[in-house]
């Protein structure tokens, strides 16, 4: 089994670059978001309940999500999880779809910047009719930054630990935060799913920013990345975003802007010019990660055979 576990990993990677996200009702995301939304309006809880319903029902929806995957997991046949493996695991990432919905702003920014503003209001929750060109870039590339943490690092850190169910079980858990966690009508129910997203993304955050330094390190700009990231690394909300975040604008030489909120990084490129940097940095980080995460299973094996 951790023959096979070692190799659903590279071959999800694959399946991801090949086939990307596809738009299905039946995704297991998807229908993860329904069961979401069907519980998660807060108009339908009193005040006083809205947090203890928050609490309840983000166990069930973790446990009734990653329930499958963790059967798949434990009971498949080898050479039969070796080929569902992958789609499942895959189910729980988002790269390639990540680099598309990037790409889609950049082109469309080509046709006009109200088509710009209009495709980069697909990727993020900010306001987009003021932005003008290089903040709708900014959007892109802050989500596609963050989301390197979020949509890849975390899913397949929690799959290198604890298999499917693992990876499963993250995807839920960021899903209802994305759906819940914010400063509106939905904060009180949907509070502990963003302190648990916090918690859950705590150690990927921090794992995915030292392999972003190591990597601007062997491209020489490790001493602009570390300075970006002890100046601006927390000046977005959130204990775990902005690190990444901080690195990659340092290390490209961009400025990440939402107006009003922050600036993170100095503008000595363009967004439009550090574009293809950006997006290497990710792919580094990407498989640098995946390489790291098919070693932890041989890793903790081996420290199991030993105690």
């Amino acid at each position: 089994m951790l023959f096979t576990r070692i190799l659903v990993l590279p071959l999800a990677l694959l399946v991801d670059r090949v086939t990307g996200d596809p738009r299905s009702r039946f995704h297991p995301v998807a229908v993860l978001g329904r069961f979401i939304a069907l519980w998660g309006d807060p108009g339908r809880y009193r005040h006083s309940l809205q947090r203890p319903v928050g609490i309840i029902m983000w166990a069930v929806t973790v446990t009734t999500f990653s329930l499958p995957f963790l059967l798949a997991d434990l009971f498949l046949p080898w050479y039969v999880l070796l080929f569902v493996g992958p789609v499942l695991l895959k189910s729980c990432f988002a790269w390639r779809s990540l680099e598309d919905h990037v790409r889609s702003v950049e082109q469309a920014l080509l046709t006009s910047l109200a088509e710009g503003r209009v495709r980069v209001g697909y990727m993020v929750s900010r306001k987009t009719d003021d932005l003008d060109s290089e903040q709708v870039l900014s959007a892109a590339y802050e989500s596609l930054s963050e989301n390197l943490v979020d949509s890849i690092v975390a899913p397949l850190f929690y799959y290198s630990l604890f298999g499917l169910g693992g990876a499963a079980l993250y995807r839920a858990a960021n899903t209802m935060d994305a759906m819940l966690g914010y400063r509106d009508e939905r904060e009180r129910l949907g509070w502990f799913s963003a302190r648990a997203d916090d918690v859950l993304n705590y150690v990927p955050a921090r794992l995915t920013t030292l392999i972003l330094l190591a990597y601007f390190g062997f491209r020489g700009r490790l001493s602009p990345a570390l300075e970006c990231l002890r100046q601006d690394g927390r000046k977005r909300p959130g204990y775990n975003g902005g690190l990444p975040m901080a690195v990659i604008a340092g290390g490209t030489g961009v400025m990440f802007e939402k107006p009003g909120s922050y600036t993170i990084g100095s503008r000595k490129k363009s967004l439009r010019d550090a574009g293809s940097d950006i997006m290497a940095a990710v792919r580094a980080c990407t498989l640098v990660s995946a390489l790291l995460f098919v070693v932890i299973p041989i890793f903790l094996a081996l420290l199991v055979q030993f105690l």
